[in-house]
């Protein structure tokens, strides 16, 4: 990833709301979320959250999929992977056992659901 594209992304997230969105967006995948749904767990404006979703749509964070009078959109995971592997690319100075606590503490977000209600 360019740096220039990193900061597109952080850009992007440096917003409370559309920070907030993603991660609501991010915790729905793979099914995503309507862009309705998304403004009312928000408790914002459609108006305004169409604002932000293209913001976040245009640094490549999330995407959106008309389904009949919906919008739904979704994390763009690839990008996300882009953006996680730009700021780590050279984490610890080419000792990867100093980067293992890292991946550690990443791992567990992607178990499955069921597993966390155990």
């Amino acid at each position: 990833m360019e740096t220039s594209h990193a900061i597109d992304v952080f850009t992007a997230l440096s917003q409370a709301t559309r920070l907030d969105a993603f991660r609501l967006i991010m915790a729905q995948e793979p099914d995503g979320l309507p862009a309705g749904e998304i403004a009312r767990q928000l408790d914002i404006p459609q108006n305004t959250m169409s604002t932000h979703l293209a913001i976040l749509t245009r640094a490549g964070l999330i995407e959106a999929d008309r389904q009949g009078r919906s919008i739904v959109y979704r994390a763009v995971l690839e990008r996300v992977r882009e953006i996680a592997n730009f700021l780590v690319q050279d984490c610890c100075g080419g000792r990867p056992e100093l980067c293992n606590p890292l991946i550690a503490d990443i791992t567990p977000c992607c178990t499955p659901k069921e597993a966390h209600h155990v």
